[in-house]
């Protein structure tokens, strides 16, 4: 079985016991404490920064998606605009 204090039991604790590792040691807790939570909060921005980022790319490759299209049409009209008897020529000239 594993037992553990809180970090409010860790306070409560600090004020039974007075000898000087005894407050030490509460000091060096209670700085683990604050750093975990730092932490906690650090990669919970993360995780929302990180799906604010999934969510754009998501968005871009749509958009991209129809520019590419709109490419892709624009060029196929060109070529059919084109004959090949009204081609510019390539070469030399008689």
């Amino acid at each position: 079985m594993l037992y553990a204090f809180t970090e409010q039991g860790v306070a409560m604790l600090s004020g039974i016991i007075n000898s000087d590792k005894a407050i030490k040691m509460n000091i060096a807790i209670m700085r683990a404490f604050v750093e975990i939570r730092r932490i906690a909060l650090r990669q919970n921005d993360l995780k929302e920064q990180f799906k604010e980022i999934r969510q754009r790319l998501g968005e871009h490759d749509v958009q991209l998606a129809g520019i590419y299209d709109a490419i892709e049409n624009l060029m196929d009209e060109k070529a059919a605009q084109r004959k090949w008897e009204d081609r510019e020529r390539v070469g030399f000239k008689k």
